[in-house]
């Protein structure tokens, strides 16, 4: 596992809180993938109800807070395929 990848499991799991009622996947280019469900965040590449995919520059900056997923996927920065509802939801913890 990529150190982006295990940075970004960590830093999800601490902005996690119960209730998220899904499975999203989310595809960082060049380093992996993490799937993110009711019990948090790990590393793993299945199918899931949404996937949002970014750059790890995108996802490090959607993380710190310093770029809104709205924002992000807006400006064609990051890609949603699936449940945008659920992608919202998930937005939501990010942002």
């Amino acid at each position: 596992m990529s150190t982006v990848i295990t940075a970004a499991v960590a830093a999800l799991n601490a902005k996690m809180d119960d209730g998220f009622d899904g499975l999203a996947k989310f595809v960082i280019a060049g380093e992996g993938s993490i799937m993110v469900d009711a019990d948090g965040a790990r590393d793993g590449d299945e199918d899931a109800d949404v996937t949002l995919s970014a750059d790890s520059d995108t996802f490090e900056a959607m993380l710190s807070g310093n770029l809104n997923p709205t924002v992000a996927f807006m400006s064609g920065k990051l890609a949603v395929d699936g449940d945008m509802g659920l992608a919202m939801k998930l937005g939501a913890v990010l942002g």
